[in-house]
């Protein structure tokens, strides 16, 4: 069963992002599912054998297609909010429980999504003590927090916002932040 990209084409029009940042990186969100397919693909054909290179290879490669088009996914997913959060719901409790408040959560989202070099900013559910973590991922496939639930995705490689901030990481933050979905991020908690 092949991958389909799904259609965010609802986010055009979303302030802070222009149309060119969202349709390049819609474009390149397909590129991940189409990657992802392919490897899957080439790898039902390939001896399952640990010592053949391109095998080993095409094991370690899925791993950063699938979580490149998974974190996607939730990144857009968590994009195109409207309202405010809940300041009385589940997870501003949550954080606050976590941070002691959701004023110092946000500090830190923000100071951990504007770290030198390139990756993602998530914000965790441990499924086994149900705290939260914000965690800083270099690549797609690397730094994930075993047993942890992704409940905000801020993607910051360059191509989410030098289009339209060039080098104001800052700038994008904040226009992230005031698009977040709310809804959808509360969902998430487990």
């Amino acid at each position: 069963m092949a991958y389909s990209a799904k259609d965010y084409n609802h986010l055009i029009g979303t302030p802070g992002f222009s149309d060119t940042l969202l349709n390049n990186h819609f474009t390149l969100y397909q590129g991940y599912v189409a990657n992802t397919n392919k490897i899957l693909e080439l790898l039902v054909g390939k001896a399952k054998d640990g010592t053949n290179p391109e095998y080993a290879e095409l094991k370690r490669r899925l791993g950063f297609e699938f979580n490149g088009m998974r974190l996607h996914e939730y990144y857009f997913e968590n994009l195109g909010g409207k309202t405010p959060l809940d300041k009385a719901g589940t997870l501003t409790r949550k954080l606050a429980d976590s941070y002691g408040s959701y004023d110092a959560w946000q500090q830190d989202f923000k100071a951990t999504g504007a770290m030198r070099g390139i990756g993602w900013v998530i914000l965790y559910q441990d499924n086994v003590s149900g705290r939260l973590l914000n965690q800083w991922i270099n690549e797609h496939e690397v730094g994930h927090l075993a047993g942890c639930k992704p409940i905000l995705v801020m993607d910051v490689f360059e191509h989410a916002f030098m289009t339209d901030y060039g080098l104001k990481r800052a700038g994008y933050i904040e226009a992230f932040f005031k698009n977040i979905n709310w809804p959808v991020v509360s969902s998430r908690l487990g």
